[in-house]
């Protein structure tokens, strides 16, 4: 269905019981909703309303054409405002790649909206390079072509997509690759996906050795899920985020995968974890 929120128009699925407990899936770059495929029909006949918008820019929603319409803040009032028109008051969030920090963002700004967080890949911002250090920022090599307006367009679509292909693989399937192609192809597509990048990253801050401490912890249980074939995100930046949760709230997963694709390719797995996750009894304290 296609929604308008927060003056733009989403395209959203919402598959299950409008009175089951509900579920928000968000995906990264330069996926859309189709990431998660694989855990939609597992989750809704777990007895779960699954919600899953492809984000501003992505797949079948509005791409506005202006870079600062892709800051997080502007993903986060999406994203709350999309609760507000299902009439959602609360959900368990789960995010992969970009999505993952859309997922963190929310849950610090929106604590009351969130129930139960689950990260793929991406940890907390407070600790992707404090605790990942020089090591991170090479394994993130990627952030600083994609802020480059006009030559990571022209990069990634050379000899047909090959360095997008190459960025994607190992682990990918040919039709994966093919529709992130297709995709990315139309008018404008690429570049409102790096524009997620270019309106909340930059030179300066990416070569910074301060990392910012500053970013507050989250209030919820939340899991952090780090696949063995991810070499973006790594995994010290991922345990590092206990830190920023309640004392005895996170949950760790190191799931064999062979890429930073998990939800693709691990769907079984994502979706074993996900339900136990949800059923798992945690303590009430807080941050």
């Amino acid at each position: 269905m296609k929604l308008k929120v927060n003056d733009i128009t989403l395209n959203v699925l919402v598959e299950g019981d409008d009175k089951a407990p509900p579920v928000l899936l968000l995906h990264g770059f330069p996926d859309s909703s189709k990431l998660w495929s694989g855990q939609i029909k597992p989750l809704v006949d777990a007895g779960y309303k699954v919600i899953v918008p492809d984000l501003r820019g992505f797949g079948e929603s509005e791409a506005p054409t202006e870079t600062s319409a892709y800051k997080m803040s502007n993903g986060i009032s999406d994203v709350t405002a999309l609760l507000d028109e299902l009439k959602v008051d609360k959900c368990k969030v789960v995010g992969h790649d970009f999505g993952a920090a859309l997922a963190w963002g929310l849950a610090i700004s929106q604590p009351d909206r969130v129930e139960r967080l689950c990260v793929i890949s991406v940890g907390h911002m407070g600790a992707y390079f404090s605790a990942g250090g020089i090591d991170q920022k090479k394994a993130s090599w990627y952030m600083l072509l994609f802020v480059q307006e006009g030559t990571a367009e022209r990069l990634l679509q050379a000899q047909d997509w090959q360095l997008l292909k190459a960025i994607t693989s190992p682990g990918v399937p040919d039709d994966a690759l093919q529709a992130y192609v297709t995709d990315l192809s139309r008018p404008g597509r690429l570049t409102a996906g790096l524009n997620w990048y270019r309106a909340n990253h930059n030179m300066e801050s990416f070569v910074a050795l301060e990392p910012n401490n500053d970013i507050p912890g989250v209030q919820m249980p939340t899991m952090g899920i780090w696949p063995t074939g991810d070499h973006y995100c790594l995994e010290v930046q991922m345990l590092a985020s206990e830190s920023k949760v309640p004392k005895g709230c996170w949950r760790y997963e190191r799931l064999e995968s062979p890429s930073h694709w998990a939800p693709r390719d691990k769907p079984q797995e994502v979706c074993a974890l996900l339900l136990d996750f949800f059923k798992q009894d945690f303590p009430q304290n807080k941050l």
